[in-house]
């Protein structure tokens, strides 16, 4: 039943809108309130007079507040009090799992919020860390990062490079992650087996575990499926050849999320691919691809958006599974390529130029890239620098985006606009339909 029927046939609706819809005309209530009488020397002024016009006033309001919850259902819902997180994805979303395992980015990653590398592929923050900072939560420590951390109010399981399918090459021969979302969904059971056992234990270590309602209270967030199209593509599939893979790779995902939500998750917060085909590294890197109004290389949003549309259906398939857990699609793609395409309407400029790196029309190179070193002209240099501005761009690094443009992004999915059911991240822990 949709949310909006729910609440109409709700006793107590039903009872409000027999009262008050049934029997007085509203009219004669909607006045200004500049517009009752206020006589000085008594009459309307009068106790009598001013407390039937703030019963008239009270009326009103009430009457206004049940008409809000019907013309808009998420208006009576009361907001989420998330104690926790725990995320899933790669790079987007990796506050320093990767780098746990294999070696921080250099500088200048991290200079404009941490001023330090912070194990984050950014300039600064995430979507994932602003969406933590909104539910007042703690940056998400990373689960792989065993030094000076905190798990007490979630963990973060992601890694840069990560698929949600067993790749084909890992690190260090290869450029996925060994930590694909089979093996993140271990890492989960075994984080909340072991931080039972260290709250039964006590002592020092038990602070800094979730408790165990956390597990079942939390939102649980995922954004990954952007390397396993890029897997296909950086390999010499044919487009047609990757889109064919993708029911095999949601799949995966689904088994996935229902092996969590047997663990205990019940509200999900899923976002979608970006805009690949906007990326300053995929556009080096086929440079004969054809071009969109934007200047994105249009055969490669056209996978990312057919794995997108796959992937709602498959959320929408996870609702009808598994009734008692909640799902929010999230439409990353839209907001980032709207910001992309319409760069200097939100005050940034040169969308499709990296902020950090060298070479060429989008200032991107496969052998001068951020923060490591590099060969130019003979010469040995350190790519340690970065554009003047990283608040007014886009692109950090030719593959992941800058603090600016994440904090933009967050900004527009929260409000639940861009989401399915159209619900804001606050209001997420509701099972609801559009």
């Amino acid at each position: 039943m949709k949310l909006k029927s729910r609440l109409e046939n709700a006793p107590s609706m039903r009872a409000l809108k027999k009262k008050h819809l049934a029997s007085e005309p509203l009219l004669p209530l909607l006045r200004p309130i500049d517009s009752l009488p206020v006589s000085l020397g008594g009459g309307a002024f009068s106790p009598a007079a001013v407390g039937g016009q703030r019963s008239a006033i009270s009326s009103f309001c009430f009457l206004l507040l049940a008409f809000a919850d019907i013309l808009n259902p998420t208006f009576a819902l009361r907001s989420c009090k998330f104690p926790a997180i725990f995320n899933f994805g790669d790079s987007n979303s990796d506050t320093g799992g990767l780098p746990a395992a294999f070696g921080p980015p250099n500088r200048p990653y991290g200079n404009t919020y941490f001023h330090t590398p912070s194990g984050r592929y950014s300039d600064g923050r995430l979507i994932i860390d602003f969406i933590a900072k909104s539910l007042n939560l703690p940056y998400l420590s990373a689960y792989l990062n065993s030094l000076g951390t905190s798990f007490t109010h979630g963990a973060n399981f992601a890694t840069g490079g990560s698929t949600i399918r067993l790749p084909s090459s890992v690190i260090p021969s290869g450029i996925s992650s060994p930590f694909f979302l089979d093996v993140q969904f271990q890492q989960f059971m075994q984080f909340k087996n072991r931080s039972k056992l260290i709250r039964k234990q006590g002592g020092v270590f038990a602070k800094l575990m979730p408790k165990e309602e956390y597990f079942r209270n939390a939102l649980y967030t995922f954004d990954i499926g952007q390397n396993d199209l890029e897997a296909g593509l950086l390999h010499n599939m044919s487009f047609e050849e990757v889109k064919a893979s993708v029911p095999e790779i949601l799949n995966r995902f689904s088994v996935n999320i229902k092996n969590i939500s047997n663990w205990g998750g019940r509200s999900f917060w899923i976002h979608n691919t970006g805009p690949i085909g906007c990326l300053p590294y995929i556009l080096t890197n086929f440079p004969s691809a054809e071009r969109d109004n934007a200047g994105c290389a249009k055969p490669f949003n056209e996978v990312a958006q057919y794995f997108n549309s796959r992937l709602k259906e498959t959320i929408a398939q996870l609702r009808n599974d598994i009734p008692s857990a909640a799902f929010t699609y999230v439409d990353i793609y839209s907001v980032k390529y709207s910001l992309i395409s319409q760069a200097q309407k939100y005050g940034f400029e040169l969308p499709l130029v990296a902020c950090c790196g060298y070479g060429g029309k989008y200032n991107n190179s496969n052998t001068a890239r951020c923060g490591s070193p590099a060969i130019i002209n003979g010469t040995q240099i350190f790519m340690d620098s970065s554009c003047d501005q990283p608040s007014v761009r886009v692109s950090w690094d030719g593959v992941h985006y800058t603090e600016a443009a994440n904090k933009f992004t967050f900004d527009q999915i929260s409000t639940g606009g861009f989401s399915d059911p159209h619900i804001p991240l606050n209001l997420a822990c509701h099972r609801t339909t559009n």
